[in-house]
């Protein structure tokens, strides 16, 4: 499991000020969303969590370490919103590529990629190419090939943006199943409200640029989650919740 602590974040590019004094504990094994208006500093705040990006004050912690720290030790998993798969590699050997690049720092515990593929239903596309995939395949391999490295921390940049809402809503069942049980901490970006509600342990409402926490809310509904769970009369009262936080935080 991994825990995040940010203290006083700040990021700016240039006169460009993107966070604002963010603060958050959060615990391990939990899934926390994060949620505001298109352009607010969602992905720059979990890309700083994740090392791809530096603070540019405050501390940002994860397991107790710099996020550099925890991403050269590959305890930091990302998944984006394009899958970014090799066109020339094959499923299989996208799924490994992690687990191929620097070996000798693979955890211990690495998960096989192909059980992982089979898990969400790719067992038989093992060979095939990411250009013979649909998008919802094509980010299932990303997700394997993130959780193949069992990193405690999974963080996911609004990866289901580009696929219809059929294949959305079934990547979602798909991503609770994958992570529920398995003590890993997600932070979840997302312009989506039911799908943040859906997903989450947690969700944080963030306003307009530069962002900051609004809203902070627990997501109180049974796990497993069931496939049915949005025709929940609680599930109903959080999007309200959250649909009414993020309204708030866009008032002039």
């Amino acid at each position: 499991m991994s825990n995040v602590a940010l203290h006083g974040l700040n990021k700016s590019f240039g006169d460009l000020e993107v966070l604002d004094n963010v603060s958050l504990e959060i615990e391990s094994g939990s899934f926390v969303s994060f949620i505001g208006p298109s352009g607010c500093g969602k992905t720059t705040l979990v890309r700083v969590v994740a090392g791809l990006e530096a603070a540019s004050s405050g501390t940002v912690l994860v397991d107790g370490s710099p996020p550099a720290v925890a991403r050269s030790h590959k305890r930091v998993g990302l998944v984006p919103q394009q899958p970014g798969l090799l066109p020339w590699r094959t499923v299989r050997a996208n799924a490994h590529l992690l687990l191929d690049i620097n070996r000798a720092a693979n955890p211990p515990d690495a998960a096989n990629p192909n059980t992982l593929l089979r898990e969400v239903g790719l067992g038989d596309f093992m060979e095939s190419y990411p250009h013979e995939l649909s998008g919802g395949m094509q980010q299932r391999v990303a997700l394997v090939r993130a959780l193949s490295l069992h990193s405690p921390l999974l963080v996911m940049d609004e990866p289901f943006a580009a696929l219809d809402e059929i294949t959305r809503s079934e990547m979602r069942l798909l991503l609770n199943q994958l992570v529920e049980g398995r003590g890993v901490t997600v932070l979840f970006v997302t312009h989506n409200i039911s799908e943040a509600v859906a997903l989450s342990d947690r969700v944080i409402v963030c306003s307009p640029r530069p962002a900051r926490v609004v809203a902070d809310f627990n997501v109180d509904l049974p796990r497993p989650r069931a496939r049915d769970i949005e025709d929940d009369s609680r599930f109903v009262e959080l999007c309200a919740e959250a649909r009414h936080a993020l309204h708030g935080a866009m008032r002039p």
